[in-house]
């Protein structure tokens, strides 16, 4: 379901914690399945209704253990219901750890990197390349993560760095791989990707609607670093979703370092509700994002013996 039929309503996620920033940048970063689940909360309790997850080791290297992602999911169930999103994203065509635990987990959600691309960051006061790296995500790769969801009834949410990731996700809808309605999200400020700009946003949701056709889709904006706040207003005016949390963004908009998700979240809800938009519970948001076309597909997955049955829904 497009989010159109709930005009004033926008679905707020919040990414705990990426794969990069660590508690020496910022020690609110959570590393451990309790502290991730104790950041979802927080962002739950101050108005998120979706959490975007990496999974992390003890020490805050990353790991793709299907292990470590059923703990997580497993704490934060038992603390609130918000809707889980699992990260896919890993350097390399080897999928397999991944396959497992969306498989294993089957998270309500998850993303999917739709292509490939440079992946750097630059300093200018350095005037040198802090990190420079292909991210390799070939259509075979994709459609193997997609194949996964689908028999696991997950919902992907499609990860487009540029403007040929979001039209290069026609195909899949020809194939069939890819079904209806069909999430976004339009991640800028990504050097190799499309730049943190208003007209950005305007050209990645119309390329969206014209691949789509029909209106069963949605779109968020993942304004990286210091754009962050002015691309979250940009997509609220523009009626978007928004993304919040310390995998995008390390502070608020004071300029002051986050303590927590949940303050993230807070001023992210503050400013929708200062463009005239509210916060979607979590029932709003599992009707606005379509969720409700993935349940048999969970059930089935569960009937016929793909993954054992989770300990709570």
């Amino acid at each position: 379901m497009s989010t159109q039929s709930h005009p004033d309503k926008v679905v707020l996620t919040c990414a705990v914690t990426g794969v990069l920033a660590n508690r020496k940048q910022c020690a609110g970063i959570p590393y451990t399945p309790k502290e991730i689940a104790e950041e979802c909360k927080r962002a739950y309790d101050a108005g998120a209704s979706v959490v975007h997850i990496h999974a992390r080791n003890d020490d805050g290297s990353p790991t793709f253990a299907p292990e470590t992602f059923a703990a997580i999911k497993r704490e934060v169930r038992e603390r609130c219901p918000i809707i889980l999103n699992f990260s896919t994203g890993i350097i390399g065509d080897d999928v397999s750890e991944i396959v497992r635990y969306i498989e294993e987990s089957r998270p309500e959600i998850a993303a999917l990197n739709m292509g490939t691309m440079n992946y750097s960051k630059y300093s200018r006061r350095q005037q040198k390349f802090v990190f420079d790296m292909v991210f390799p995500n070939k259509y075979g790769k994709i459609v193997e993560l997609l194949e996964a969801m689908n028999r696991a009834g997950v919902k992907p949410e499609l990860e487009c760095f540029d403007s040929g990731h979001t039209h290069g996700s026609w195909p899949l809808l020809d194939m069939g791989v890819l079904k209806k309605p069909v999430q976004y999200s339009f991640i800028v400020n990504v050097l190799g990707g499309i730049p943190p700009t208003v007209e950005s946003l305007q050209l990645q949701s119309k390329i969206a609607a014209d691949v789509v056709k029909d209106g069963q889709h949605c779109w968020e904006v993942i304004g990286i670093s210091h754009c962050h706040w002015k691309m979250l207003a940009s997509a609220l005016v523009l009626g978007g979703n928004i993304r919040t949390g310390l995998e995008d963004h390390l502070y608020l908009p004071s300029g002051e370092m986050a303590q927590s998700n949940g303050e993230m979240v807070e001023h992210a809800a503050q400013l929708a509700r200062l463009t005239g938009r509210e916060p979607a519970t979590v029932e709003e948001a599992r009707e606005m994002l379509g969720l409700g076309h993935y349940e048999a597909g969970r059930q089935a997955a569960i009937d016929v013996g793909h993954a054992p049955a989770p300990t709570q829904a």
